[in-house]
């Protein structure tokens, strides 16, 4: 092999191994800035659903406290003062505060209640959940459906049955004495 011939191949053996040295710094940086990009979205999308999971959870304990509230006053055996009351307590090993707004309702007897509840060290008003609950006797009894909104204790409305609303059932609705006899119509 003469000298030419020598320099010749070597010549294309390093354009050969030019070709096949793999990325340049450039493109390796312009990857790891698009896989860097990926990830900062992922990380973002998994701080988000944290955070949702936070919210909810709380969302939720201010549900249950509010309707305990509202249960509570419901159950009450003298109607609650018209006003405002508020007080923090401790539930699920954080610090809530609720308020109670009583209001007056068009009905005598009846008393409005709107409870709202939140975390202790959040803005003053700023609540979680909210409900609304009634207090008085011009609430149907369990089972019944219609109330005579006078107000009056063991009011609530025409029994089954009983259309014309004085207490008794109404005629032409009881069963008959006796049964026909066989072939009798």
């Amino acid at each position: 092999m003469s000298r030419l011939e020598s320099s010749r191949s070597l010549s294309t053996g390093l354009q050969r191994l030019r070709t096949k040295r793999g990325f340049t710094l450039i493109e390796v940086l312009a990857a790891l800035v698009i896989v860097g990009l990926g990830m900062l979205g992922v990380i973002q999308a998994v701080i988000q659903a944290a955070n949702n999971g936070t919210y909810l959870r709380e969302k939720t304990l201010a549900h249950w406290i509010v309707m305990n509230l509202v249960t509570e006053r419901r159950l009450m055996t003298t109607p609650p003062d018209v006003g405002t009351s508020s007080d923090i307590i401790e539930y699920a090993g954080q610090r809530w505060r609720w308020t109670v707004k009583v209001s007056e309702t068009a009905v005598e007897t009846m008393r409005r209640f709107d409870v709202g509840v939140g975390l202790a060290d959040a803005p003053e008003g700023a609540t979680l959940a909210t409900a609304i609950g009634f207090y008085g006797t011009a609430i149907a009894p369990a089972g019944m459906s219609n109330v005579l909104w006078d107000g009056r204790r063991g009011q609530g409305g025409p029994a089954p049955g009983d259309q014309a609303g004085d207490g008794e059932p109404d005629p032409t609705d009881e069963p008959p004495d006796e049964l026909p006899a066989d072939g009798e119509q």
